[in-house]
């Protein structure tokens, strides 16, 4: 069993606590009787997670724009936080090319309010800054990235979380080289898991065939991504807090993604999910002609590995049979808290 004890009674800020990633990483927290306060846009659409989950009851939280530099800093002061989670985010990188100013307002201005807090109050002792995989530059060739490689995301998504990299890095070197703050930066893979409703995600989109009836439309079946449970990645970045709180010198960047058997073609993520949820379920192959997505993508995630002797938990059939367990839970109007719970519990150990 891993040992979060850690967290019992730590006082936890999280942005973007009401996402999909956020709603599972508040329910873990509170599952270890951390002290969570949460500044998000209010849960966004109908159903979403962070409703679903319960999660609400137990944290307290701020609906607010992650932009709003003095509304975010009233909050955090008084939250007076030893540990911060920073997943606030315009997370889509279609939505991206629709509203690049925005996304570049979020992704990059964001990251500028939240690390100001941090140079503000002398309580922060951890932060993780969570961006994504798709910060490197690039090349579309059959190689793992690692943390030396380039930096320069080719869409407004990607460019902007190769930004919120470059401007932790500035503060870490400007104002937290000479006190007892340590920030990394978790660059994570694609993550799967019940309750995301998001749209243009592959498996959100398969859901929503599979609730309709419908074939399953994949834009790029033949695209390479690293695919993981969502619980995956939080743990590791609940482990990396946890290292650097008490051991500063180990702050750094860091990619988090599965072993090189979760690195599939999305045709075949949506072969499993279509093996796994039955009932005849098929799909097709169907561009629909929208703007640039990177074909191939994998991270070399050794340096985490051995720093922290961590390993996936689960393997790419395990993580879509959780999805899919999941979400027939939900539809059939099960509980919802006791399935998170469960999976949490069975995956900890």
């Amino acid at each position: 069993m891993l040992d979060m004890s850690f967290y019992n009674g730590k006082k936890v800020f999280i942005t973007g606590h009401t996402g999909f990633k956020g709603s599972w990483l508040c329910k873990l927290l509170i599952n270890e009787g951390a002290i969570i306060t949460g500044y998000s846009l209010a849960p966004q659409g109908e159903p979403n997670l962070f409703d679903l989950s319960g999660v609400a009851s137990k944290t307290t939280s701020i609906f607010g724009d992650i932009r709003d530099f003095e509304n975010l800093l009233s909050h955090f002061q008084k939250a007076q936080p030893e540990i911060v989670f920073h997943l606030a985010a315009q997370p889509l990188v279609r939505e991206s090319y629709v509203n690049p100013v925005y996304t570049y307002e979020t992704n990059v201005l964001g990251t500028v309010n939240l690390l100001e807090c941090v140079r503000l109050n002398e309580c922060v002792k951890s932060v993780v800054n969570i961006t994504t995989d798709k910060v490197y530059k690039n090349l579309e060739q059959d190689f793992a990235y690692s943390e030396t490689d380039a930096l320069n995301g080719y869409d407004p998504y990607s460019n902007s979380k190769s930004c919120s990299e470059l401007v932790t890095s500035s503060y870490i070197n400007s104002f937290f080289g000479d006190r007892n703050i340590a920030v990394s930066t978790a660059r994570a893979g694609n993550v799967i898991g019940g309750g995301d409703f998001a749209t243009d995600r592959i498996i959100p989109d398969c859901i929503r065939a599979a609730e309709k009836g419908e074939n399953i439309v994949v834009r790029n079946p033949h695209s390479i991504r690293p695919y993981q449970h969502v619980l995956d990645p939080l743990i590791a970045y609940m482990l990396l807090a946890k290292a650097q709180y008490n051991e500063p010198s180990v702050a750094s960047s860091y990619n988090i993604g599965p072993n090189d058997e979760g690195c599939v073609t999305t045709g075949d993520l949506v072969d499993l999910f279509t093996e796994k949820w039955g009932d005849g379920l098929a799909w097709i192959n169907k561009s629909d002609g929208g703007p640039h997505e990177a074909t191939f993508l994998k991270l070399d995630c050794t340096k985490f590995k051995r720093k922290f002797g961590w390993e996936p938990r689960l393997d790419i059939e395990e993580a879509v049979t959780k999805t899919v367990e999941w979400t027939k839970n939900y539809l059939e109007n099960g509980d919802i808290q006791k399935c998170m719970d469960e999976q949490i519990k069975g995956v900890m150990k």
